[in-house]
């Protein structure tokens, strides 16, 4: 029997691509590797699980174990990859048993993405955290433990957040239902900058702030320091100072193509890759956060549908079939639920002006090109459910 597929990563990507694969093909040995356990889990529920008052091992929807036994894979967790070699087609990898190499025959990476970090002083920088995968919650959720004792009083704890993004919106809101205090720094001038037009950032903003968000804009940390054993001081830069009990970084993440450089695979923003998902390498292919999509106009889309489209397109290239990915339009539900959004982002390249809806100024946005053509949309709170509406008017 030949060398086996091999998929790097057992994030949504990966295992959506085992799952895909398996619909076609019941018997090819496939190999898993990751650096973690091989749980399989969805990401998108890190950022609202407080709120909904889950532990991280209930974040865990199939384990390792159950999904080797449905996908008839050999699972390799805990195992990282030291080396590609495209030409040889091996993967030098580290475990803790020690080194060892894997052939393959065809290969995915599913390498995900890793946290931006941004520079900053003071004796408390290892003290910041990111939450990234299970295990990054984990660390984070035992920060925010406020049950000494089982039946024990709940007791707030102080939170500054960097970062008013995406995710840095979706924690701010589910810190605060889950009865904690958030202060949010970033450098725009309000939540969401790069995504919403400004009325519907400011609706996020207040109403983010009417339960309780503390906002800081315009500003950074400079510096992350120990006030005492159990509480952190932070500078801004605007010369500010807060009190903490912890600090969590969601400033975006970057396409993890450490692997894919390290082996001479074509990198910019993500590791490029053609229409039908192949790297500059033969053979060799990437999905997920770690990839630049020829597909969509040379962009990283680091959201869940994307993954699913593309799996389903890799796996039957993976079956003999090669298959060219297609995106639809694929609208992006922020965990808001203080102020519920959709998104439907225009290619950011693409020259345009958002325009309020005449009938529904407070919640509905288009974002028009220069020809007038719809090519993206904004739906806010009771809006939202318009989605479909205007999915059908927006051309990609």
């Amino acid at each position: 029997m030949g060398a086996p597929i091999v998929v790097v990563g057992a994030g949504l990507a990966g295992w959506t691509t085992v799952r895909e694969f398996r619909k076609l093909d019941a018997t090819t040995p496939v190999v898993v590797v990751t650096a973690d356990s091989g749980d399989f889990y969805a990401k998108p529920s890190l950022s609202n699980a407080f709120a909904q008052k889950r532990l991280p091992a209930q974040l865990i929807s199939t384990p390792a174990a159950k999904m080797v036994e449905t996908l008839n894979v050999n699972l390799m967790p805990h195992t990282r990859v030291s080396s590609l070699d495209v030409g040889g087609k091996t993967l030098a990898l580290q475990s803790a048993e020690g080194a060892s190499s894997l052939a393959f025959s065809q290969l995915v990476l599913a390498t995900g993405a890793q946290p931006i970090r941004a520079p900053m002083a003071g004796d408390a920088v290892d003290a910041v955290r990111v939450v990234n995968s299970l295990d990054d919650f984990a660390v984070f959720h035992a920060a925010l433990r406020t049950d000494a004792a089982e039946g024990a009083e709940f007791i707030a704890k102080t939170i500054v957040l960097i970062g008013a993004g995406l995710i840095g919106c979706e924690f701010a809101n589910d810190l605060l239902q889950a009865g904690h205090r958030v202060h949010v720094v970033d450098p725009s001038p309000r939540p969401l900058a790069a995504l919403l037009p400004e009325a519907a950032a400011l609706e996020l903003q207040k109403a983010l702030g009417d339960i309780g968000a503390n906002w800081h804009f315009g500003t950074t940390v400079q510096a992350v320091d120990r006030d005492s054993e159990k509480s952190l001081r932070i500078t801004l830069s605007d010369g500010s100072t807060l009190l903490a009990d912890t600090v969590l970084s969601a400033i975006g993440l970057r396409a993890d193509t450490a692997i894919a450089a390290a082996a001479g695979l074509a990198c910019e923003r993500g590791i490029v890759v053609d229409e039908q998902l192949q790297t500059s390498a033969p053979q060799v292919y990437a999905l997920g956060d770690c990839a630049q999509y020829a597909s969509a106009g040379q962009r990283t889309l680091p959201y869940v549908m994307p993954v699913m489209n593309a799996a389903k397109a890799l796996a039957a290239t993976l079956n003999g079939t090669p298959t060219a990915l297609t995106f639809p339009l694929m609208p992006v539900s922020i965990k808001t639920p203080a102020w519920p959004i959709v998104v439907s982002a225009a290619h950011p390249s693409l020259a345009g002006s958002w325009v309020a809806d005449a009938l529904e100024p407070s919640g509905v946005w288009r974002f028009l090109d220069a020809a007038g053509t719809q090519r993206g949309f904004v739906l806010t709170a009771k809006h939202t459910a318009k989605r479909m509406e205007l999915s059908k008017s927006t051309v990609l």
